[in-house]
């Protein structure tokens, strides 16, 4: 028996356990991440984020002093990055002492993010560019199929837009939408959205490894990114609705994606391990 100590947090109801593991030596195994995110036998989370010095990593060549973001899913697969993500885990790196100051950067495995801390106690992060596919893909869930548009936030995302909020709300998203393995080889997070008449864009997501979440930065990006496409802008702001809550989204003239919302911490404690 393992007993490794954890925090829990969220940022728009996506939560997250996450461990410290300064010199890589804890290595959860897929087994070890389903068991600490199931919401029956574990802590329960969509994901785990694993803080380690980012020396330790060998795939990473930027600056050894960082903290670098080891995000798996909810199945023990690892994910490239996650919005949401990122910022709970600068606010936890923060509570922990771990890093000072208004602006933190962060290694990932889609590269570096820089993380800014605004007075009214959100985050704002990079996101890196996005790039929208001018290609559209066939996307089923169930009987019904829908053309979608794959974004790449890091990760994979394929967006969908329904023409009104009400089909997001009544969607079906208790099993995994079928994809185009030619297009999606490692599969994609996907995004069901539509313009609301506030100006803002519902959306929810069904996420790969996890299933439906109550929010996903990087699809929120990623739909973000298409709803500025198809009113004809290349930079702009985007407030994305989701079941969790709010988030902003803000591309600049150089296309890079910038990401606030909030990011708490609700629970620190000791966890046993049953595997190993």
């Amino acid at each position: 028996m393992r007993t490794w100590s954890f925090a829990k947090g969220h940022g728009t109801l996506n939560d997250f356990v996450l461990i410290q593991d300064r010199s890589a030596m804890l290595n959860p195994s897929v087994e070890d991440v389903r068991f600490l995110c199931d919401r029956r036998a574990g802590v329960g989370a969509d994901g785990l984020l694993r803080a380690v010095k980012a020396e330790k990593m060998p795939d990473w060549s930027g600056p050894g002093e960082w903290w670098f973001m080891d995000y798996r899913n909810a199945d023990g697969s690892i994910a490239q990055t996650c919005g949401n993500g990122l910022r709970v885990f600068v606010r936890w790196l923060l509570d922990e002492n771990l890093v000072s100051g208004d602006h933190i950067d962060v290694a990932t495995r889609a590269g570096a993010r820089r993380a800014t801390v605004n007075k009214d106690g959100t985050i704002c992060v990079t996101m890196g560019v996005p790039h929208e596919s001018d290609t559209l893909t066939t996307v089923g869930v169930g009987s019904a199929e829908w053309q979608g548009r794959p974004v790449d936030v890091g990760n994979p995302h394929c967006v969908i837009r329904l023409g009104d909020p009400t089909l997001v709300a009544g969607l079906d998203l208790s099993f995994a939408p079928s994809l185009d393995p030619g297009v999606f080889p490692e599969g994609a997070n996907v995004e069901f959205a539509a313009d609301t008449p506030d100006g803002t864009v519902a959306m929810r997501v069904f996420e790969r490894g996890v299933g439906e979440t109550m929010s996903c930065g990087t699809g929120v990006v990623a739909v973000a990114l298409d709803h500025l496409n198809r009113t004809g802008r290349t930079a702009g702001t985007c407030v994305v609705e989701v079941p969790g809550g709010t988030l902003r989204v803000d591309i600049t003239s150089d296309g890079e994606a910038r990401l606030t919302g909030p990011a708490v911490i609700v629970a620190r404690g000791e966890v046993t391990l049953p595997h190993g």
